[in-house]
């Protein structure tokens, strides 16, 4: 309290009720890739809100389109509205491109258009599992002669060994081939399309085949835009794709959906849609759903964010009820919008934040820790993640429980 060391009147601005929770952005896209000038801010993140702006940057009259350009032009084209394009020229890593993303904390979808070794989807795929913040988004082949081999994890070329002629037959003689492998492996954080969509490139006029990477981030912000994160971006047309590199049946579908194989189908009268919405993850993880992992995504960054204030706060019971009220009127906004599965706030969601969560030993080591559980609208089921923050800094760690 100040001290009132001679009579007047005084006047104190004490802050009081809760502090909102605004929900962090889903839809900032981040494409990485060579661009069709090498020599423009290579290795440097630029954002752009509408295709004229990257072609005055990277584009000439007479210059050739990329994949990274076809998938820009992709995703303004299905209704995407800010991305973030790094220019990674020609045989340089694509960690390079990936590095300088790290600092852009808007970014929530990552891909690498038309990059579709297994250094590359290893690269992407650990950037966003390190941050824990965004999603990546990686093509398939344009075709595959197997169904079967889309269900098997890409190795490194030259890693298959034939048995050879001239004399002494060694053990790997005549062995048949390795099985061929063209998914990315397993992860919380990356989702896997296939196949190719037949579009008009933006800069030839020419009808080509291009991987979809870059539409179906602009379907995803799109999704988000019209229906919220936690609707999955499935069953939506692809704006601009006049057909397929490969046409899947059913039963493709059947075998490549429990891949986590997001499969890009042609129907009749529906025209060109994205038919699936899963991440690569097991097929029984509670993250195998899209719009659950990026629902969470957007939950865990958005309260994150806005509790930082709590840092060098006394940490007693005045504080633990702040911190569950203003995680509890966030969330059960969030409810109201349809992105939490219950009747009541209460089925929907809890917040745990008090003596049980903070004994007298986490309280000595500077930190103040609550559970969050939340039941998405698909599944049915809560997925609790702890939120700690201590003077040093913060950190999400996240656990899982089902509650029937």
């Amino acid at each position: 309290m100040p001290e009132y060391l001679t009579p007047d009147v005084y006047v104190e601005e004490v802050p009081a009720g809760p502090r909102p929770i605004e929900a962090v952005g889903t839809s900032t896209a981040a494409f990485v890739g060579p661009a069709p000038r090498a020599d423009v801010s290579p290795n440097d993140p630029v954002a752009y809100t509408n295709w004229m702006q990257f072609t005055r940057d990277f584009t000439r009259p007479d210059t050739a389109s990329t994949a990274l350009s076809n998938a820009v032009y992709g995703f303004f084209q299905n209704g995407g509205s800010r991305c973030f394009v790094v220019n990674v020229p020609e045989g340089q890593p694509v960690e390079d491109g990936l590095a300088a993303l790290e600092a852009v904390d808007e970014i929530a979808i990552v891909a690498a258009p038309g990059l579709m070794d297994a250094a590359s989807y290893e690269a992407v795929l650990g950037h966003c599992e390190k941050l824990k913040d965004r999603v990546a988004i990686l093509d398939g082949p344009q075709t595959a002669q197997r169904i079967d081999d889309l269900t098997n994890v890409i190795t490194p070329a030259a890693t298959r060994r034939r048995g050879g002629g001239g004399g002494g037959g060694g053990e790997n003689e005549g062995a048949p081939d390795a099985p061929a492998g063209l998914r990315p492996r397993q992860s919380d954080y990356g989702t896997f399309y296939f196949p190719h969509i037949r579009a008009r490139d933006p800069l030839s006029g020419q009808l080509v085949f291009m991987p979809p990477s870059g539409h179906i981030a602009g379907i995803w912000a799109r999704n988000d835009a019209t229906r919220g994160v936690q609707k999955a971006p499935a069953n939506e047309p692809i704006r601009g794709a006049l057909d397929v590199s490969q046409r899947l049946t059913a039963a493709d579908q059947s075998v490549l959906n429990p891949a986590g194989v997001t499969c890009i189908r042609f129907f009749a009268r529906q025209g060109i849609r994205v038919w699936g919405g899963r991440t690569l993850a097991d097929s029984a993880s509670e993250w195998r759903y899209l719009n659950v992992r990026r629902l969470f995504n957007m939950l865990e960054e958005s309260i994150l964010d806005a509790t930082r204030w709590i840092v060098f706060e006394p940490n007693d019971r005045r504080l633990w009820k702040s911190i569950r009220r203003d995680v509890g009127a966030f969330l059960t906004g969030v409810w109201r919008d349809g992105a939490l599965m219950g009747r009541t706030p209460e089925e929907a969601f809890f917040v745990k934040c008090d003596e049980e969560t903070n004994p007298p030993d986490e309280i000595d080591r500077g930190r103040v820790i609550a559970i969050i559980g939340a039941a998405p609208v698909k599944p049915a089921e809560f997925v609790i993640f702890r939120i700690s923050q201590q003077a040093s800094g913060a950190e999400v760690e996240a656990e899982v429980a089902i509650r029937g």
